[in-house]
This record gives C-alpha cells, structure tokens and sequence, in this order.
C-alpha cells in the first residue's frame, strides 16, 4: 500500500473511531460541541466520514476525550511493544497513560502536586468502578461523607456512582496508579458535596 492510500486508509477509520470513543464516553454530540466548540453538524459529518479532518478539529477532540492525537487517529502500531508514555495536565495535576488503546481497560500514573487541588475540590460521580494505588505519599479521598486517607502501598476500590474526590494536602506530592475500563473513562459530572465528612487515618471499606 503507497504512502497516499496509507494515510487515506487512516483517515477513513478516524470517524467510527471518533463515534467509539464518544459512546464509551457516554457524551452526546451537544455536550461534545460545548467541550470543544465545534459545531455538532461538523462533529456529525466527521463520525459519518463526510468532514475530512483537520489539525484544527483534532487538538479540541484529543483535549475532550484526553487522549493524544496518534491515538486518536489510530496511527498503524510498530513493532516496538515499549508504551512510551505522552503526560498531560489535569486540573492541576500530572497523568502518564500507561497503555496505548483508547477503549477497553486503561492504566495511568497520576502525580497530585503538594497542596492540590488549590481551591476546594468538588466531589463528582460517574458510571463505572475504579482502583486506585498509592505509589508514594498520602492521598486523601472524600467517598461520600468519608475521608480516608491511603498511604503508600494501600488500594481504594469503590463505586464511582458514590460522590467522590481526592486531595494531597501534604507539602510533599503524591504518586499513583489507577485502573478503570470504558465505563470509568465517561465524563464526569457535579455533585453537590456533602455536608460533613468522617475522618479516617487509615484505609477503610467505603
């Protein structure tokens, strides 16, 4: 296949990639449009293949569905097996995939700075589950109306659908890895925070 049928044959599987990652997100095409700014008749025709895709259209995609553009576009993989790891910032904080396939199960290293996040966290829900392991420091995590703090070495599991967050109010930053599939990848949305939190110096079942 010659290099212009390569890069054809990349950009016509682009649109059922764009509509696979917008269902395992759970997003409509509305809420899609307020996130990047386009419009949803051109989010339509670019999940139909009937908008051809630009840079100018990915960088919003990739930044909605907080993936990087090669996987966005579903670049041919190589024989290297080695992820090498692209880091991007979220709220404040840093996150390493550890995984290269968009859907499925999905791994990332996250790094609370100290003091994070610098104005008060609201606790927020989503479909699914998801697993957490502290690699260093002290992570703080909000579950309800329990505070629970993990140390290094300790995992949280919990139902994502219980209003939850997390925080690093020491002056040292935190280390972790998180685990969740295609349910856990789905936009979050508010909750109203809860009125009073238990505190718990140790790990508990929530």
């Amino acid at each position: 296949m010659g290099t212009e049928q390569g890069i054809e044959a990349v950009l016509a599987a682009v649109g059922p990639r764009l509509r696979a990652l917008r269902k395992q997100n759970g997003t409509t095409l509305p809420a899609l449009s307020r996130a990047t700014g386009i419009s949803v008749s051109t989010l339509s025709r670019l999940e139909s293949g009937q908008r051809r895709l630009t840079l100018e259209l990915l960088l919003p995609l990739a930044k909605a569905y907080q993936v990087p553009l090669d996987e966005l576009v579903g670049t041919p993989p190589t024989s290297d097996p080695r992820v090498l790891p692209r880091p991007f910032e979220r709220d404040g904080m840093t996150v390493v995939p550890l995984t290269r396939r968009p859907g499925g199960l999905r791994s990332f290293k996250m790094i609370f700075p100290p003091g994070w996040p610098a104005c008060t966290r609201e606790l927020q829900t989503h479909e699914g589950y998801e697993w957490i392991y502290v690699l260093s420091g002290r992570l703080h995590l909000f579950l309800g109306e329990r505070e629970v703090a993990l140390t290094a070495g300790e995992v949280a599991e919990f139902d994502t659908h219980v209003p939850h967050a997390f925080s690093n109010p020491s002056p040292e930053a935190v280390e972790a890895i998180s685990l969740f599939g295609p349910q856990g990848e789905r936009l979050h949305v508010r909750a109203r925070p809860a009125g009073s939190r238990a505190r718990d110096g140790g790990l508990s079942p929530p």
